[in-house]
């Protein structure tokens, strides 16, 4: 959700840049960041983690860090504000000085947003990673996962439970019974 506003935030930003002289692709691209990475996000890796997490899958952490892996070098990119690259990163808003103070004091803000999100993007990726290597994840897991075919399908929630547990049903009667005659000790 941090990285979804900082993308807002960039769009203003860029905006700011545009009036002051800037480029126009620069606020073209902060559109189509914005409008493709704020659902992608959500599909590309939160639900591969999820997925992953939900049924220990090896496949869908090695999917989640691949892709949260080519964001995070893409936010990256993104902090140090290469002109053109439809970002207001650092070398972008301090280069920008010479020209308007005033849009580049705006371009600094979606730079810090930037970096605080690649931070806070590395520490996540290295407790997933520590939480999947203790679990026991590898990549022959899920190079196996793949080839059974077991990402698509895995076992129920209940199928699991029933394999540590056994029937999931009660072992009692349906129909108590009670003391005759009507008394109750």
């Amino acid at each position: 959700m941090f990285y979804c506003a900082t993308l807002g935030v960039n769009l203003i930003a860029c905006l700011a840049w545009l009036i002051a002289g800037g480029p126009a692709s620069n606020f073209g691209l902060a559109i189509v960041w914005l409008l493709l990475f704020t659902p992608c996000s959500y599909v590309c890796w939160f639900r591969p983690v999820y997925k992953a997490f939900r049924a220990d899958s090896s496949f869908n952490f090695m999917a989640f860090f691949f892709v949260f892996g080519a964001q995070f070098v893409l936010t990256i990119i993104q902090a140090i504000g290469f002109s053109g690259w439809g970002a207001c990163g650092w070398l972008s808003a301090i280069g920008f000085f010479e020209t308007s103070v005033g849009a580049s004091v705006v371009m600094l803000l979606p730079a810090i947003m930037f970096s605080v999100s690649a931070a806070m993007m590395a520490i996540a990726i290295m407790k997933v990673h520590r939480i999947y290597r203790g679990a026991g994840g590898s990549f022959q897991k899920a190079q196996t996962e793949w080839s059974a075919g077991t990402w698509r399908n895995p076992p129920s929630r209940e199928a699991q439970y029933n394999n540590f547990s056994g029937s999931s049903l009660p072992e009692y009667p349906t129909v108590p019974s009670y003391p005759g005659g009507g008394q109750w000790p």
